[in-house]
């Protein structure tokens, strides 16, 4: 019985550009959670300027929250409006990606 459970490993993500530079991941995830419960934030930063790179990818726990956040038009935060699209891509493939080309 429990083999059923695995196909919903599901992921409920959005991916979002257009980030301001004032913003931290702690006024994204506090945005994002009245839509519903955020799992994740990810803000990648730049390694030489030390401000993150504009776009982010926010994990919800459940579909509803991902359907809340998609059905809103316009995201504001600070003035700045954010664009947001269901993210097509899991992490899994980018973070091997980066190992395969460490190793080489």
């Amino acid at each position: 019985m429990a083999a059923a459970a695995a196909p919903s490993r599901k992921v409920f993500e959005v991916f979002v550009s257009r980030v301001p530079w004032t913003l931290a991941s702690k006024e994204i995830k506090e945005y994002f959670a009245q839509f519903g419960s955020v799992k994740k934030c990810l803000l990648p930063f730049d390694k030489e300027t030390g401000f993150h790179k504009g776009f982010c990818w926010i994990g919800f726990n459940t579909e509803e929250g991902l359907q809340n956040v998609l059905q809103k038009e316009v995201h504001l935060i600070e003035g700045a409006k954010l664009q947001v699209q269901r993210n097509r891509k899991l992490f899994q493939g980018q973070r091997s990606n980066k190992i395969t080309e460490s190793a080489s």
